[in-house]
């Protein structure tokens, strides 16, 4: 009886079939996608072949046969001592690079004794005043062997200079550091906010690193451009791909105005994206944003060589996806979006904890979030040849929608006086703004199915465990910055610290001054309202 059972829909189902279904962008999904969908497709001119312009099918020949993308797991919290033993278990369990998270006050350059740091010290992050807490938190890992991400931007600059003090006291050769900062500060004016200085210096401040990387690191990517927090902002995926994008322009421009050569610097560029759930909407969103990167450096800025033309990119999985009701369902999400980010293409990839809506992950999620990637890695056989959705009507149909819709909005801004111009205006912001609160009304209606959130519930009380930041660790990190101020060389560092002011109200290059003046353990602190006595602070205007 069962048998014969299963081979009858069910009413519920069938009464769906006429339904119209959208993705998160809005696209339309037709119940079955034919060669008509793709009238004008061309293979030569829109997929061309793997490691091949324009680069829809991926950015090397072989993917995944030659190398496995970087499983970099996002991680830091506490004091540096603390999260230098987390680094350190990952590794052990078969991580091979570091991605390092920053403590709020870090990111905004503010010391752990700063009376707005009170309550945030190692909350979100790792806290990082100088290059003794830089020391601690790489102790014991040899950096010239370790790529490095660090996910920080407003006071990206000095943490780099942090990390090259301490390859410098290793012995590390600089040329052969890799790794990447993630630089990006028009996508904290738009989304995320730990913004510092008004955008035009810190413009600056992002092209005077990736001049000095392009003579100081050149294996190091200088920029990471990020649209996994406009993405966590409420975007949705065509918006995430097109201010991503429109942001990369802008850098691409400065850089030039700069006196930069396109080809010195664009092969150093990289990209961060959130993979969120409707699947095959983020695997063509992935597709999508090489081909229009490739497009857009050939056409409109002349790049010819092939590195400035690839768009590579860092993957994390959707944290605004997971929930605190039903935590284990997390691991579910998780795997499907580090799924869709490997047959998408990506470079490097996080994957997501699943306790994370309750807390900072504990190292036994954190672990099962490593191993979901091994799982994909090793036994799915999905690495086994490139780009293996390509060709599928579905697939190429919605990649060229997608990248339609964000060519669209990069030319509204573009139209608009460009990016500066659209955040000073609140244009990009009231897009996203108007797509979340869409997206939400709908998961209030029950439109849009949250399993365990609208429907599916349980009830009882969540088991999951937290992971708690001691609330001794910032008193304690007050301590330990009250003692290096007492002992350091405070001559040397004012001197240094004034070296920094007169850079930045000049034209000269501030990472040399910066870098003297984190050697001479200045805090990030002391370097960051330096650069605020000169550049101000940025006050955001309210969008209505």
């Amino acid at each position: 009886m069962a048998a014969e059972r299963a081979d009858i829909p069910e009413k519920a189902s069938s009464e769906k079939t006429g339904e119209k279904l959208h993705t998160s962008s809005g696209i339309a999904i037709r119940p079955v996608t034919t060669p008509q969908d793709l009238e004008g497709f061309s293979e030569a001119r829109d997929l061309g072949r793997p490691g091949e312009y324009p680069y829809t099918r991926g950015v090397r020949p072989t993917m995944y046969r030659g190398r496995l993308w970087t499983m970099r797991q996002y991680a830091g919290f506490g004091a540096a001592a603390e999260s230098n033993q987390r680094y350190k278990y990952l590794l052990g369990q078969g991580q091979n690079a570091l991605s390092v998270a920053f403590d709020l006050p870090t990111q905004i350059g503010m010391d752990s004794d700063h009376s707005l740091a009170a309550g945030e010290v190692g909350k979100v992050g790792v806290a990082i005043d100088s290059l003794e807490d830089m020391e601690t938190l790489l102790e014991g890992i040899p950096l010239q062997e370790i790529s490095t991400s660090m996910t920080i931007n407003s006071t990206a600059a000095i943490l780099l200079a942090l990390y090259v003090a301490v390859a410098k006291k290793q012995g590390a050769p600089l040329a052969k550091l890799s790794g990447t900062v993630q630089n990006d500060i028009l996508k904290e004016y738009i989304a995320r906010g730990t913004y510092i200085y008004p955008p035009r210096p810190s413009l600056r401040l992002v092209t005077d690193l990736f001049a000095w990387c392009q003579r100081e690191l050149p294996e190091w990517n200088t920029i990471s451009v990020s649209g996994y927090h406009i993405r966590e902002a409420g975007s949705t995926a065509v918006q995430e791909l097109a201010f991503t994008l429109a942001n990369a322009v802008t850098y691409v421009e400065a850089a030039r105005a700069a006196g930069l050569e396109i080809d010195s610097f664009a092969p150093r560029l990289s990209f961060f994206f959130n993979a969120h759930n409707n699947f095959f909407e983020e695997v063509a969103k992935f597709r999508a944003a090489r081909r229009l990167w490739a497009r857009i450096m050939k056409e409109n800025f002349g790049a010819r060589d092939p590195r400035s033309q690839m768009l590579r990119f860092h993957t994390q999985t959707a944290g605004s996806t997971l929930t605190a009701q039903q935590p284990d369902v997390n691991v579910v999400r998780t795997t499907l979006q580090a799924l869709a980010a490997v047959l998408g293409g990506t470079q490097s990839l996080h994957t997501n904890s699943k306790d994370e809506a309750l807390g900072l992950p504990t190292e036994e999620a954190a672990l099962l979030a490593l191993r979901t990637q091994q799982v994909i890695a090793h036994e799915s056989g999905v690495p086994h040849t490139a780009d293996p959705l390509g060709g599928s009507y579905f697939v190429e149909s919605l990649t060229r929608e997608i990248e339609t819709r964000a060519r669209h909005y990069i030319d509204q801004i573009a139209e608009r006086g460009g990016m500066l111009r659209a955040i000073e205006t609140g244009f990009v912001q009231k897009e996203i703004q108007q797509a979340a609160f869409l997206h939400q009304k709908e998961v209030e209606s029950g439109r849009r199915v949250v399993v365990g959130v609208n429907r599916f519930q349980q009830t009882g009380k969540n088991s999951s465990p937290a992971l708690r930041v001691d609330a001794a660790l910032e008193a304690k990190q007050v301590e330990r910055l009250r003692q290096l101020r007492a002992k350091r060389n405070t001559e040397q560092v004012r001197k240094t610290l004034r070296q920094v002011e007169e850079a930045a109200r000049g034209t000269e290059n501030l990472m040399p001054p910066m870098l003297a003046a984190v050697e001479a353990y200045a805090t990030v602190g002391e370097i960051s309202d330096t650069l605020r006595g000169v550049f101000g602070e940025y006050r955001e205007a309210v969008v209505v």
